[in-house]
């Protein structure tokens, strides 16, 4: 495994480099006064190339590395890489399309996530097939069409829940990163190998990325890269549970809390105001955060005062995804317990941001 890792850490590092030189003098990029633009000038945003590279050649690779005794016993055949990159292809693609253009429309990326979450059910038998619970278990048993729908869904919102984050240096990369971890250590738990290599191959290039992206912000993973990371994470997280009984279908929801509940609240209060779930705005936890506790930077180059203030923000979230992660991977058995983290996350995000709104910030928040 660690073989593995360093070869996709390697392969990510130079190949988001090379994707920064080729594509630095893209034309294409955010509107100075789109409410997504923390940063001043145009930074590429094809990261996602680089990250695809670091994972799918390192995996490719593992023949090679077998023959030279340096990684461990991996089923090649389960890890099935064709059939991978053909589930992954139709949202990549419009992610590449959307960050290369900026004009590929809200409706036509969840076209392309469904048809990439339908493609995951078709191809590797996605299924949700148990809850938890042996009395709600039961009775999900009698409907095997949720399950698969349950999935698909997952499938086809994760990739917009990592894009939503994906809003300051770090921040999302992180995130995937360490849920790739957790989710790694848990497949070893149960013997799963193959997983667990999906997951150490795409928290290495993930890795391989965050060198360019934070602290300098060099080049953003951009649609793609967010894309890349929700399917993948998605699908590793449904097959643990499928395959292994004794994991907690609450494990990866608890893992994959905070960017599945920002997506939710954000859902649930755009629509209270009346505008469409789709639209971007300037109103999410990490932004917040960004105006009301960071504080400026009094530097006469706008630039560089920018992405200081941008990089003080992601250590406020990486902070609070600790208090998802450490339960869920002490407690990955233990449904009623996830079940209980869970709640308890969306009550603390709720009281956070509704302090931050009001200008009152809990004192755990201490301003940098």
């Amino acid at each position: 495994m660690i073989s593995l890792a360093v070869l996709a850490f390697v392969l990510s590092l130079v190949a988001t480099l090379w994707v920064r030189r080729v594509f630095r003098r893209l034309p294409h990029g955010y509107a100075d006064d789109a409410p997504q633009r923390f940063h001043v000038g145009h930074t590429p945003r094809l990261g996602g190339l680089g990250l695809l590279a670091g994972w799918a050649l390192a995996l490719a690779a593992l023949p090679l590395l077998q023959w030279a005794h340096l990684a461990g016993n991996i089923d090649r055949a389960q890890l099935d890489l064709p059939t991978w990159g053909l589930m992954l292809l139709p949202a990549f693609a419009g992610g590449v399309l959307e960050d290369m253009t900026q004009r590929l429309a809200v409706r036509w990326r969840l076209l392309l996530t469904l048809t990439s979450g339908l493609l995951a059910w078709a191809l590797l038998g996605l299924s949700v097939t148990h809850l938890g619970f042996d009395w709600l278990d039961t009775l999900w048993a009698g409907w095997p069409w949720l399950g698969a729908g349950l999935a698909v869904l997952a499938v086809t919102g994760l990739p917009h829940a990592f894009n939503i984050i994906d809003g300051y240096n770090g921040l999302a990369g992180m995130v995937a990163l360490v849920v790739c971890l957790a989710l790694a250590h848990v497949s070893m738990q149960v013997g799963d190998r193959e997983l667990a290599a999906m997951a150490i191959a795409l928290a290495a290039a993930t890795g391989g990325f965050l060198v360019w992206n934070y602290p300098r912000g060099l080049i953003f993973a951009g649609d793609a890269g967010a894309y890349l990371w929700g399917l993948l994470i998605a699908v590793i997280s449904l097959l643990l549970v499928q395959r292994h009984p004794i994991v907690s279908p609450w494990f990866p929801l608890l893992l994959l809390i905070y960017p599945v509940w920002e997506t939710l609240f954000s859902i649930y209060r755009k629509l209270w105001r009346g505008v469409s779930p789709g639209m971007a705005d300037a109103l999410h936890l990490h932004q917040l955060v960004y105006r009301r506790l960071v504080r400026g930077v009094l530097h006469e180059d706008e630039a560089r005062n920018m992405l200081m203030r941008n990089n003080r923000t992601a250590p406020y979230l990486w902070g609070f995804i600790a208090l998802t992660v450490v339960p869920a991977v002490l407690f990955w058995r233990y449904s009623g317990v996830l079940l209980a983290f869970c709640v308890l996350f969306a009550v603390s995000y709720v009281v956070a941001y509704v302090s931050l709104v009001r200008f009152k910030v809990p004192r755990v928040f201490p301003a940098l």
